[in-house]
């Protein structure tokens, strides 16, 4: 399987598991929507030494994971591009800020080194939530919550159709590939100097498709907004969910609860 093959299989994954069954997939998106964003809003809000605090937000992805019986191993292999590009914000923080602030078995611990692990912990927190909300909710009801929300509806049809033109987008790229290995099947890549010419092959290709799924769309009634399907009602079971996601990762935002439980140990 070749990269792109593989990449349209990880879109098309994520996507059926936003469409299946399940009680989270249920939830109202706009729930779904908010509670992330308040998430992320406390996970980013804590400060750059507070390392033992910020651990404990784990709990609400590691809740999500365990409930929604998403795999975390598949998460964190789909997000393996993402990541290291987190590692990457607060590389130089460990050669910049030396001031020494513990020793752990003859090692000095440098508040450098904190800060950086800060970083990539608040980096893959909001990630793994971002992933769990796209992996529970369909791209249209992610759209009509952020209409709901009242963001403009040019914005949002930009973020629907940039999803679906992706697909197209990477087919296109995927069979212009298999093409060309097929008749050259002792390379092991493509030449460069066809790159222009397989470029400019993908761009008329992709802007043939746009133009026939745009003309589809105006035949089925598209007039510069998209109907997002049947229109949910919130119902006492999402406002209860809310809550309680609220209230536990607003606990483990004010209350350092590892070092309250370490401290009863000790």
């Amino acid at each position: 399987m070749s990269r792109l093959s593989h990449t349209l299989y990880e879109i098309q994954t994520i996507d059926e598991m936003a469409r299946l069954d399940r009680w989270i997939n249920r939830i109202h998106p706009l729930v779904k929507l908010c509670l992330t964003l308040f998430y992320m809003i406390l996970v980013v809000s804590f400060e750059p030494g507070n390392l033992i605090g910020l651990l404990g937000m784990f709990v609400y992805p590691f809740l999500l994971f365990g409930l929604g019986d998403i795999s975390i191993k598949d998460a964190l292999f789909k997000l393996r591009i993402i990541l290291p590009l987190v590692c990457i914000i607060g590389l130089f923080n460990p050669f910049f800020d030396r001031k020494p602030v513990a020793v752990f078995a003859g090692i000095f611990i440098t508040r450098g080194m904190i800060s950086f692990c800060t970083l990539l912990l608040k980096g893959v927190f909001t990630i793994l939530s971002s992933y769990l909300l796209i992996a529970t909710t369909t791209i249209e009801d992610l759209c009509y919550a952020l209409r709901l929300l009242h963001l403009p509806k040019l914005f949002v049809t930009q973020i629907l159709l940039i999803h679906r033109y992706l697909v197209v987008l990477l087919s296109e790229a995927n069979r212009i590939t298999q093409a060309y290995l097929l008749r050259a099947p002792k390379q092991t890549g493509i030449h460069y100097k066809v790159w222009g010419t397989l470029i400019g092959q993908l761009l008329l290709r992709s802007m043939d498709r746009a133009t026939e799924l745009y003309q589809s769309m105006c035949l089925r009634g598209y007039v510069g907004e998209f109907y997002y399907g049947n229109k949910k009602h919130l119902t006492r079971w999402d406002f209860l969910y809310f809550l309680i996601g609220g209230v536990i990762i607003s606990l483990f935002r004010i209350f350092p609860v590892f070092e309250i439980v370490g401290r009863l140990f000790i």
